[in-house]
């Protein structure tokens, strides 16, 4: 299992304006995500959450102590896909990931979980497994968006800018990539800037946006309320 440790987090809502003139500046101190096509990534995400939506009211209530549970792929390519648990704990953020097959992700989506015990070498499949088991999870919806990032190695930032948030309402054909996903309402355009230790000052002053100020906006929760 793949671990990161708890990073600071930072989100802000845009305008359209506020993008073209943050992506240049970007552009002109950090560099392009080697991974991303033409500077973006296509993601998709189930989430997963259980009757008493706990997920969701977690996030909505600003709950001190939470986790959420997602399966994701990115550009359409479902040959590598990636389980990931989100916590967040004291205003700071951490993720866990580990890989799937597409075969087990559409198991898992199907509600065909007895496998999932004996990924001994996977230990966060087996915990999604008791978390199916015994607080009831299952795949919620599916979220869709597209994300231009941008890193910086001192501190080890992130910044990330995503738009055109998209909902599958209660779909989870999620390997399905003509699976139909609709906007999620009035959606904004969310800027998020990640960082470990500390965040350097020229990546402070680039990400500063006048009357902009920090939300606590989450694509899953809106994808949520909106269906």
């Amino acid at each position: 299992m793949k671990e990161t440790r708890y990073r600071h987090e930072w989100k802000h809502i845009l305008t359209y304006s506020d993008m073209f003139a943050l992506r240049s500046r970007l552009s002109a101190v950090m560099q392009q995500d080697p991974h991303a096509i033409d500077g973006k990534y296509l993601i998709r995400s189930l989430y997963f959450d259980n009757a008493e939506d706990k997920a969701l009211r977690e996030k909505i209530n600003g709950v001190n102590r939470r986790e959420k549970f997602r399966i994701r792929y990115y550009n359409g390519d479902t040959s590598l896909i990636h389980l990931e648990k989100k916590s967040r704990r004291n205003g700071l953020g951490s993720k866990y990931s580990a890989v799937l097959t597409a075969e087990e992700a559409q198991k898992i989506v199907d509600g065909h979980i007895s496998w999932m015990p004996s990924a001994a070498d996977r230990p966060l499949i087996q915990e999604l497994y008791c978390k199916m088991r015994y607080q009831g999870l299952r795949p919620k919806t599916i979220v869709d968006y597209t994300r231009e990032p941008f890193i910086y190695g001192p501190g080890n930032v992130r910044v990330t800018l995503d738009y055109d948030i998209r909902t599958g309402l209660h779909a989870t054909d999620f390997l399905n990539t003509e699976c139909v996903t609709i906007p999620a309402g009035d959606t904004p355009i969310l800027l998020e800037v990640k960082w470990d230790e500390f965040l350097p000052s020229v990546i402070r002053m680039i990400v500063q946006m006048p009357g902009r100020r920090a939300t606590a906006f989450s694509k899953y929760a809106q994808c949520r309320v909106y269906g």
